[in-house]
């Protein structure tokens, strides 16, 4: 299942559905690196907000995720982590070192917004 990728502006918005494979999280992370320098993107949203369950691979591969983005020069925000999904991972351990977290989108945009130069 391929996850959509908006362009919104200079940042681009991506909606993880709850039923993806370890596969698509990967082709996510692929496509996003790649789109973030062919828009020049200056920040990108990942929204969770559907996912019921993250494990320790989603985890991974979104802090991993987030590492790729920086160094091509942009910022990434994870949005609408469910109250029982942090739970869960702060228990077993699992963390997104480094990753901006934001509750929903609203947020994660006014995020980007205050600290993207190009936004004044």
């Amino acid at each position: 299942m391929q996850v959509p990728i908006l362009k919104q502006g200079t940042y681009l918005i991506a909606v993880v559905q709850p039923d993806l494979s370890d596969r698509d999280l990967v082709d996510l992370r692929d496509a996003l690196v790649e789109r973030v320098g062919r828009h020049r993107s200056t920040g990108v949203i990942i929204d969770v907000t559907a996912l019921d369950v993250m494990d320790s691979f989603a985890s991974l591969t979104l802090s991993n995720l987030a590492s790729m983005i920086r160094l091509r020069g942009a910022r990434t925000v994870i949005v609408g982590i469910q109250p029982e999904i942090a739970f869960t991972m702060a228990r077993l351990g699992l963390t997104l070192k480094g990753v901006t977290t934001a509750l929903d989108l609203e947020e994660g945009l006014a995020y980007l917004g205050q600290s993207d130069p190009r936004s004044s």
